[in-house]
């Protein structure tokens, strides 16, 4: 017997030899979980326990196994010793096999009813299998963890709006005098009428303020225009206060858990551009996968897509970044170096990517330096701005038209007082 061909089909393995006829199988217990979890192993090009006993007992009477997956044949090379396995796709004897399967069943004890009532339950649980394992990708709940974050900035600021014009009816000075939210709110939260401001308090609720600022504060508690507060208003306000404490205190928290994500699914690309900026790229592409497969040109407008089309429509210039500008070198660069830097950006952001989400190998140093380098480069290179272009001249206006000859020809009577005459 020169060759013996091996068909997988959702009850097991048929072994056929060159005549089409059926010399030995070995079928799947018939449980459809087992049997969707073996499918699934077999998409992946791995083999099953199955199917290496099938071919340790065949082994003896082929002199080749002929396997329609070349994957699955090359990894089984290494697993089953004494016999020449291939892969040969597509094969016409597996071809007519699955063609007169249902003239097989009846040697397996099973109708075609049957049969095809055991293959839907497989194929729904390798459906929800798949689903399962689509969701579960943990670059799926970065993507969702960044978006809750950028929801909480915004509550967060929401919330400092009010609670600065609602302290400001009783201390407006205060305004002027902290920028800071976070700083701001606590002192409403933890001393709340001005009377109780004092250095010592200041000092214990922000131990990091500076002392000047301390005592320019306190000077202006004492000199406020702001109305009176009781302490029944000022209840309510410190209620909403710590709200925002509290939501603060998330927001690190979440902040905290998005790094410790991205070490673990994107250590590449956390280390190139830090776990927030990363989280963002790879919400907006859609996943890891998906951003690893985007060009370099994609990734550098990321989050720029209004501008881009607008571009697109009206003929206008395209936009140089998108939300790669949080990226501290080109927003901190002038402006006729940010697209030079951008373009260097995401061409290592792209590299990253691929890393990350096939190879796993941690480049990010040495991508790093690389780009420092550039950036260094087009400092050096494009320190001044570039020339303006010269102006080109208005088009002349066409002269307007001649205004009509007096005494010339008379325009015709309206159709109405022609008819009257």
């Amino acid at each position: 017997m020169a060759k013996i061909y091996i068909a997988t089909d959702v009850l097991g393995f048929f072994a056929l030899d060159e005549a089409g006829n059926v010399v030995d199988k070995e079928l799947y217990e018939k449980k459809p979980d087992v049997v969707a979890a073996r499918l699934m192993e077999l998409e992946k090009s791995n083999y099953v326990p199955e199917i290496v006993k099938l071919i340790e007992r065949i082994k003896p009477r082929a002199e080749k196994v002929v396997l329609e997956d070349p994957e699955l044949a090359r990894k089984l090379v290494a697993a089953v010793k004494g016999v020449e396995i291939v892969g040969e796709s597509p094969s016409h004897i597996l071809v007519e096999f699955r063609r007169n399967f249902p003239m097989y069943l009846g040697a397996l004890g099973l109708t075609w009813d049957e049969y095809q009532k055991f293959l839907f339950e497989v194929s729904d649980l390798v459906t929800r299998l798949k689903l399962r394992q689509a969701v579960e990708r943990r670059d799926l709940f970065i993507a969702q963890a960044i978006s809750t974050l950028d929801d909480v900035d915004k509550i967060l600021n929401l919330i400092a709006s009010r609670i600065r014009e609602w302290y400001g009816l009783h201390f407006p000075e205060l305004e002027e005098l902290i920028r800071d939210n976070k700083e701001y709110v606590t002192i409403v939260y933890h001393i709340g009428h001005r009377s109780r401001i004092a250095e010592d308090a200041l000092k214990k609720i922000l131990p990091e303020m500076p002392e000047e600022r301390a005592k320019r504060i306190v000077e202006s508690a004492k000199k406020s225009i702001g109305a009176e507060m009781s302490d029944w208003d000022l209840e309510q306000l410190k209620i909403y206060a710590d709200i925002y404490l509290n939501l603060d205190a998330y927001r690190e928290k979440l902040a905290t858990y998005i790094d410790e994500a991205m070490k673990e699914v994107a250590p590449n690309v956390r280390e190139l551009v830090g776990p927030l900026l990363g989280a963002r790229l790879i919400k907006l592409a859609g996943g890891l996968t998906r951003m690893a497969f985007l060009p370099a040109s994609t990734i550098q407008v990321l989050g720029a897509e209004k501008a881009l089309f607008r571009a697109l429509r009206t003929g206008g210039k395209p936009p140089k970044h998108g939300v790669i500008f949080q990226y501290p070198e080109i927003f901190r660069s002038p402006r006729w170096q940010r697209g030079k830097i951008a373009r260097a950006l995401a061409a290592k952001l792209a590299i990253a990517a691929k890393a990350d989400a096939f190879t796993g190998n941690f480049i990010a140093p040495r991508l790093k330096e690389e780009l420092l380098k550039r950036i260094q480069e087009v400092k050096t290179l494009y320190a001044k701005p570039p020339p303006k272009a010269p102006t080109q001249p208005a088009a002349k206006t066409p002269p307007p038209p001649p205004p009509p000859k007096k005494g010339g020809e008379k325009r015709p009577p309206p159709r109405r007082e022609r008819g009257r005459r």
